[in-house]
C-alpha cells in the first residue's frame, strides 16, 4: 500500500448535519465497491485509537445507519429493524469486501416508508384538528424501541402533525388579537376554522418541501452517509468526503472561491437568490439582484440547462466555474419577467469570514476588538489568505491608534489551521511552547513559537463560548496557562483531536478507477495543553464566567458516545507571567461581583435555566388554551429580557484609521464596516470584556 499522503494539517470547524434521504433507483459504479475497503484499511491502519473492525463493531454500525435515517424514529417500525437484524453481525464483511446487501436492503424499507409516510400525511392534514381536547405529543426519539406497528405509527403522525398545526394556529391568533386591540382597520380579520385551514395548509407545503428534499439525494449522498456511519464509529471528527463536498470544505476554510458571488436557496423548487456578495461579479455586472429565480444555467452560448426542481448542490455546481468563463442565467424577476443575465466568473471572496477589528472608545480609552470567525488557511495558495497574517495586520492597525487593550473575539470560532493558531500564540508571548501533539505510539511533540519579540505585550481578554472548539481551545488554553489572558465566557467545546486529509484517489490509484473517489479526513493526533492536560472532552473553563442562555445544556464533545477519552501527558517547560496572574486574579474578583450583581447577567441565568427545562421536555400539549397559556408566559419572560437589554449604553466604536484610509469614500465599504460594526455596539458580553481590560489597566 502507498504511504498516505497528508494533504494538511488540520483541525477542523464543528459542522453539525442532519440528513436524511430515499432510496432512488442508480447505478452501482465499481467505485462504490472500493471505497468502502480502501476506508477500513487506512482507519484501522492510521487512526490515533484504530477499532477492530468485527462483529462487535458491525453491531454498533448497524444501529448507527439506522439512526442516520430515522432520528425520530417517524420511518421505521420494529418489524423492519427485526427484519433487517439478519445484517447485523455482518456488516464488518460487507464494508471489507465492498458489497452493500445491508446498505441497499435498509434504504429500500426506507424508501417504501416514505412514500407510506406521504400518503399518511397528506390524509391527516385534509381534516379539521379537534384543539380543545386534553390531548399530548411524546417526542420518541431518545426511546430503544420503534413503534409496533403502522397503526400505532400512524397515530403518532396525527399528533406530530397537529403539534406543528397547534404553533402556526396560535401565531395566527395572537397577530388576530392584537391587531382587533389596536383597532386595526386595515388588518382583515379571519374566522378561527379560516386560521385552523390555513395552519393546515401551511403545514401540508412544510411537510411536502421536505419530502421533496429526501427524494433529491441520490445515491451518492446515500452512500456518503453510509461511509460516514463507518467513520464517526472512530470518532466524530473521522469523516468522508467525495470530491464536491471537499470543495466545499476547502472554500469554508480559505473565505474564497471561483463563481459569481451570488449567496442562493432553494424555495418551492426553484433556486432563490438571497443576497449578492458585495464586490462580486455578480454585483459589478449589476443586472442579478436578490429576489430573483435562477431557472436555466448555460455556460457561456452552449444549451441551458433546466435547474427546475434540480438537487441544490448539483445547480450550484453549474453556476460555479473557472475565473474568465462564462455562466448566462435565465431568471424569473419577481414581477415575473423573464430575462438571461451573462456574468464572467472571478475569484469572489466571502469578506465576513475574515479577522476584522473595531476600535470601542470608553471613558475616552480606547480598546480594540478583534473578531476572528475562524482558523482560516487558503490550502490551495501559499499567497492566499491567513489568519495570523491577518490577525497581525489587524493588531498593528490598532497599536497604531494607541488601543490600550485587545478583546480577542473567538465565539463560535470552530478551528482551523494549526501552524496559524501557534503562529497567533506568539504574538502575544516571547517565545515558548504553544500546544503539545501526540501521534499514535510515540512521545509528544512540542509545537512552540520560536520567534522571540512580542507583537501585543499589553492587557489581553480572549471570549470564547460552547462553539469555540478546536485551535480556538488551544489559543485560549495556552493563554490561560501562561496567565497571559483572561479567558471569558462559557466552557468550550472539547475537541482535543487532529486531523489530516488522505486523497483516496492519491493513495489507491490502482484500486480506485474514475478519479473521484474523494478525501478522508482522519484524526492521527491529539494535542495537549502545555501544563500536560487535555481539552478533549473537558474543554477550557474560563477565568470569567458568565452566564449564557446554553449554559446548562448538555453539550459538545463529551456528548459523542464515540468522543476519544480525556488524558494527561507530562507539561512543557514554559514560563507564567507572575505580574500579569496577580493582575488577572484581582480582575477575576471584581468581575464575578459584577456579574452577580448585574440584573442582565441574572435574567440571562434565568432564561437559561428555562431552556434547560424546555430542552428536556419529551411531552407536548395539543390544547390550544394550554399551549397558548404556556406562550403568553414565555412572551412576558422575552419582554422582560428586552427590556434590561435596552438599558445597555452602546459602544462608542470607531474605525482604525488605516481601515478609514483604505475605505476613503467607497460608500459601499464604509456602509460594511459600519453594519458589521453595529452588530456589536450593545454586545453585553463584550461589555464585560471590556471592564476586564479596565482592571488590568
Amino acid at each position: 500500500m502507498k504511504k498516505i499522503k497528508y494533504l494538511f494539517y488540520f483541525l477542523p470547524a464543528i459542522v453539525l448535519l442532519s440528513l436524511a434521504f430515499c432510496f432512488k433507483g442508480q447505478s452501482k459504479s465499481k467505485d462504490d465497491e472500493q471505497i468502502a475497503p480502501a476506508l477500513v484499511e487506512i482507519l484501522e491502519s492510521y487512526h490515533y485509537e484504530p477499532k477492530a473492525v468485527n462483529d462487535a463493531f458491525s453491531k454498533v454500525f448497524f444501529v448507527e445507519y439506522i439512526k442516520k435515517l430515522d432520528a425520530g424514529k417517524r420511518f421505521f417500525i420494529q418489524p423492519n429493524i427485526t427484519e433487517l437484524a439478519k445484517y447485523e453481525t455482518d456488516i464488518d464483511n460487507q464494508l471489507k469486501n465492498g458489497q452493500y446487501e445491508y446498505f441497499e436492503n435498509v434504504n429500500k424499507i426506507h424508501a417504501e416508508k416514505i412514500i407510506v409516510i406521504e400518503n399518511w400525511y397528506k390524509e391527516i392534514l385534509k381534516s379539521k384538528f379537534d384543539f380543545n381536547a386534553k390531548e399530548f405529543l411524546e417526542i420518541n426519539e431518545d426511546s430503544a424501541s420503534f413503534f409496533n406497528t403502522d397503526i400505532e405509527l400512524k397515530a403518532y403522525w396525527v399528533k406530530f402533525l397537529k403539534q406543528q398545526t397547534l404553533e402556526k394556529l396560535a401565531r395566527k391568533l395572537d397577530v388576530q388579537e392584537k391587531a382587533q386591540s389596536r383597532k386595526d382597520t386595515v388588518f382583515k380579520i379571519k374566522s378561527f376554522d379560516t386560521l385552523e385551514l390555513e395552519s393546515r395548509n401551511e403545514v401540508l407545503k412544510t411537510q411536502n418541501d421536505w419530502t421533496e428534499r429526501l427524494k433529491k439525494f441520490d445515491r451518492k449522498d446515500r452512500l456518503t452517509m453510509y461511509h460516514n456511519t463507518l467513520t464517526e464509529i472512530f470518532d466524530l471528527h473521522t469523516n468522508y468526503f467525495p470530491p464536491q463536498d471537499k470543495e466545499n470544505f476547502d472554500i469554508r476554510m480559505s473565505g474564497k472561491l471561483e463563481g459569481i458571488g451570488a449567496q442562493l436557496q432553494e424555495k418551492d423548487g426553484l433556486i432563490k437568490v438571497m443576497n449578492i456578495v458585495p464586490g462580486s461579479p455578480s454585483y459589478k455586472q449589476g443586472q442579478l439582484k436578490a429576489g430573483y429565480f435562477i431557472i436555466k444555467v448555460a455556460q457561456g452560448n452552449g444549451e441551458a440547462v433546466d435547474v427546475t426542481n434540480m438537487k441544490m448542490d448539483d445547480a450550484i455546481q453549474l453556476i460555479r466555474g473557472k475565473k474568465g468563463t462564462e455562466v448566462r442565467l435565465t431568471v424569473k424577476k419577481p414581477d415575473e419577467s423573464i430575462m438571461v443575465i451573462p456574468i464572467i466568473r472571478d475569484v469572489v471572496v466571502m469578506e465576513d469570514s475574515y479577522a476584522k477589528s473595531l476600535i470601542i472608545e470608553d471613558e475616552r480609552i480606547k480598546y480594540g476588538y478583534i473578531n476572528l470567525p475562524s482558523f482560516y488557511l487558503d490550502m490551495n495558495d501559499r499567497n492566499g489568505r491567513s489568519c495570523s497574517r491577518d490577525v497581525k495586520e489587524e493588531i498593528e492597525k490598532l497599536k497604531a491608534d494607541g488601543v490600550k487593550g485587545i478583546i480577542l473575539d473567538l465565539r463560535d470560532n470552530g478551528g482551523g489551521s494549526l501552524s496559524d493558531v501557534v503562529d497567533i500564540g506568539g504574538f502575544f508571548i516571547d517565545k515558548g511552547p504553544i500546544t503539545l501533539v501526540k501521534s499514535r505510539g510515540k512521545k509528544p511533540e512540542i509545537l512552540a513559537d520560536k520567534e522571540s519579540g512580542v507583537l501585543w505585550d499589553g492587557p489581553l481578554t480572549i471570549m470564547v463560548n460552547e462553539n469555540s472548539a478546536s485551535a480556538s481551545e488551544i489559543l485560549a488554553a495556552a493563554m490561560q496557562d501562561y496567565k497571559r489572558a483572561i479567558i471569558i465566557g462559557s466552557s468550550t467545546y472539547g475537541k482535543g483531536t487532529v486531523q489530516r486529509f488522505v486523497d483516496l484517489d492519491d493513495m489507491f490509484q490502482q484500486m480506485i478507477n474514475s478519479g473521484k473517489a474523494g478525501s478522508l479526513k482522519i484524526t492521527i493526533q491529539k494535542f495537549y495543553r502545555i501544563n500536560g492536560s487535555t481539552t478533549q472532552k473537558l474543554g477550557v473553563i474560563p477565568d470569567v464566567i458568565i452566564p449564557d442562555r446554553y449554559k446548562y445544556l448538555s453539550y459538545g464533545e463529551k456528548e459523542s458516545k464515540f468522543a476519544l477519552e480525556a488524558d494527561k501527558i507530562a507539561a512543557a517547560d514554559y514560563k507564567i507571567d507572575k505580574t500579569n496572574q496577580k493582575k488577572i486574579e484581582k480582575a477575576k474578583e471584581k468581575s464575578d461581583k459584577r456579574i452577580k450583581s448585574s440584573d442582565i447577567f441574572n435574567e440571562i441565568e434565568q432564561v437559561a435555566l428555562k431552556v434547560k427545562a424546555q430542552s428536556n421536555k419529551t411531552k407536548f400539549t395539543l390544547n390550544l388554551a394550554e399551549y397558548r397559556e404556556e406562550m403568553r408566559k414565555n412572551e412576558v419572560d422575552n419582554k422582560k429580557y428586552e427590556e434590561l437589554y435596552k438599558k445597555i449604553k452602546p459602544f462608542v466604536m470607531l474605525n482604525a484609521k488605516q481601515d478609514n484610509d483604505i475605505m476613503g469614500t467607497d460608500s459601499l465599504k464604509v456602509k460594511i464596516k459600519k453594519d458589521w460594526n453595529k452588530n456589536f455596539e450593545k454586545d453585553i458580553y463584550i461589555h464585560e470584556a471590556l471592564n476586564v481590560l479596565n482592571d488590568l489597566n
